[in-house]
């Protein structure tokens, strides 16, 4: 079927055509006041607000903002967990008429510094103590910084004057709205399409952050042409537990969360995530690999505890339900004694499963930010929860291609949205055009120029193949082919992904430029690591010691064995290393949305490299 771009392209600009984030928080209140908007814990008691209280209380932190000298084309940080604040006041910045900046819960004080000069920020909202006390050591750096609005311990700084707690910031835009009850309405009103919604800053895998200018038009464009690639029931229950400054997250929960007026559970630590969607009970679920392969592990680990006749009897169920899914995925149809098999499994096994994880309701599950094993979408989609890969980036608000119901192919990361064009340029760099594609990177024309060209094409960076479905795959990151001294270009997105596949690995970086074979560092994930010890019967006092077991290292060579197996022998690896320590973001190795920074680990393993080559 061909599919006209232009056409699609065309209704989606009627339908988003003059429209801003505020109409769509107005459009809430008015048609859906009494349903529930957010909910979230609070001393274990579940709290929530519905779309009208929603919108009274970012009424009143934009003229909270307002009162301490914000406005049009400001920007206000915000530096918080997964929580109603955080967004309450991105909207409060909105019909403030600037807009929110989220800024990582991991940024040391030289990144703050960096990134709110860069954009000037003019109040920051923090959610505690301890971020307190990194702004406060930079704050002298920030001249435009008049405010901060502390969500925890402001009581602490009941003498210093520029310090507010929420309910302060709340209480100055009642007395303001009392003053002059129209004044956020003649704020928000002047919000143009064109404005500025946010600034995502770039997570920085290398060089300087970025921030990618993401404006109201944007926003509105990217989730109505979500809406028409991925149809679900309307008012959505959404899971929000990835870090808010990540595109990811905040197109998933918060912007479409809005857009289709559903409910959105805030989750304040990721390790917390598994106990809010067994709460939340999703239609929608968006996570990046790790989190896939964390329940995939967890489930294993559970199944590994059941007695021998129940263990056998699951492993079976799933080896005919990934059977039955091969089989759809070659184009061919089942027969019928799997697909019966499949039914007594599912009615079972696999609904204990999902209603374990959560994920009973779900009615389309993503997975997305990073390369994920397709090993991992056969399983989920084998025991029930229908897992689509999806891809797209900062610079185009999120998704620009997706897998979907219906059309989808296990290994790539699907077709184009609508209205959204997907070109491949002559060395294989995906380039994306749409109203996807954002405005550039925010006072960095230079680095505009070299990612969007005049033609509205994004450079994305990556490579990318078509099948002859037109399905696109991802080879990988431009900067990060590898070069062997062989002259042979590998990309290793392909055998890490196939490594972090093995429960016991959290991370894998290839090594090989200009080298004569490839090498890889591997980490262990330290919370699997003790469960892992204990069923085969090994000592586990800290990683450290047991990553340097015999029986460690012989299953990470079987892992690395048969990884191999699925790249070509010059993409094999012939070495590893495992590393003693477990890579996070607060240790650096990767970016808090997981992402490898391949730099950094080169710089910080260089010793541990050579020695695989001496």
């Amino acid at each position: 079927m061909v599919v006209d771009t232009l056409a699609q392209r065309a209704e989606i600009d009627a339908v988003v055509e003059g429209r801003t984030l505020v109409d769509v928080l107005n459009d809430n209140a008015t048609s859906h006041g009494d349903k529930a908007a957010i909910h979230w814990q609070e001393r274990e008691v579940w709290k929530s607000l519905n779309w009208r209280e929603y919108r009274q209380v970012t009424e009143e932190a934009a003229a909270g903002f307002a009162s301490l000298g914000v406005g049009r084309g400001d920007f206000i940080a915000i530096m918080a967990g997964n929580r109603p604040e955080h967004v309450l006041a991105d909207m409060g910045a909105v019909h403030a008429g600037s807009a929110g900046v989220t800024f990582y819960s991991t940024l040391a004080q030289n990144q703050i510094e960096y990134i709110a000069k860069h954009c000037q920020a003019k109040v920051a909202v923090l959610e505690d103590l301890g971020f307190m006390k990194r702004w406060e050591a930079v704050k002298s750096q920030l001249p435009d910084l008049r405010y901060v609005v502390l969500l925890e311990g402001a009581e602490n700084y009941d003498t210093t004057d520029w310090v507010l707690s929420w309910d302060d910031l709340l209480a100055r835009g009642r007395a303001a709205l009392a003053v002059d009850s129209e004044l956020v309405n003649r704020t928000a009103a002047a919000v143009e399409p064109s404005d500025l919604a946010t600034l995502i800053y770039t997570s920085g895998t290398t060089g300087i952050p970025k921030g990618v200018a993401i404006t109201h038009r944007n926003v509105l464009w990217t989730v109505e042409c979500v809406k028409r690639a991925i149809e679900i029931r309307p008012n959505p229950r959404l899971v929000s537990y990835l870090p808010l400054a990540h595109i990811a997250e905040r197109l998933s929960t918060h912007y479409n969360g809005m857009y289709r007026a559903g409910e959105v559970y805030y989750c304040p630590a990721l390790d917390q995530v598994l106990d809010y969607v067994t709460k939340a009970r999703p239609t929608l679920f968006v996570a990046v690999p790790r989190v896939w392969e964390k329940f995939h592990a967890r489930l294993m680990s559970r199944f590994e505890g059941e007695g021998e006749r129940r263990r056998k009897l699951i492993l079976a169920a799933i080896a005919n339900g990934e059977k039955l899914v091969r089989i759809e995925q070659g184009g061919g149809t089942p027969d019928l004694m799997t697909k019966l098999k499949h039914r007594l499994f599912d009615r079972l096994i696999f609904t204990k499963v999902r209603h374990g994880l959560g994920l009973d309701q779900v009615e389309v599950a993503i997975t997305a930010a990073a390369p994920i094993n397709p090993g991992l979408i056969t399983f989920f989609r084998a025991v029930g929860i229908p897992l689509h890969e999806l891809y797209g980036m900062s610079e185009s608000t999120g998704p620009a291609t997706t897998n979907k119901p219906g059309d989808d192919k296990i290994g790539s990361v699907g077709k184009q949205l609508p209205g959204v064009e997907i070109a491949l340029a002559e060395d294989g760099e995906i380039l994306i055009r749409g109203g996807v594609v954002t405005a550039g990177y925010y006072k960095m024309p230079v680095e505009t120029a070299e990612t969007f060209d005049k033609d509205g094409w994004l450079h994305s960076g990556d490579l990318g193949k078509w099948d002859e479905q037109r399905f696109l795959h991802i080879v990988g990151r431009k900067k990060e082919i590898i070069i062997n001294a062989a002259g042979k270009n590998i990309a290793p997105a392909k055998l890490e992904t196939a490594m972090k596949n093995h429960p016991l690995v959290s991370q894998a970086c290839m090594i090989g430029d200009g080298r004569q074979y490839l090498t890889m560092l591997v980490a262990l994930d330290a919370e699997v690591a003790p469960e892992w010890a204990a069923k085969h019967h090994l000592p586990h006092s800290d990683l450290v010691s047991f990553s340097q077991l015999p029986e460690v290292r012989a299953e990470i060579q079987r892992a690395l064995d048969s990884a191999n197996e699925s790249v070509s022998r010059a993409e094999q690896v012939k070495k590893f290393h495992i590393v003693s320590e477990e890579w996070t973001p607060d240790s650096g190795e990767i970016t808090p949305s997981l992402k490898l920074k391949r730099r950094v680990v080169v710089e910080k393993y260089a010793r541990e490299i050579e020695s695989m080559y001496a």
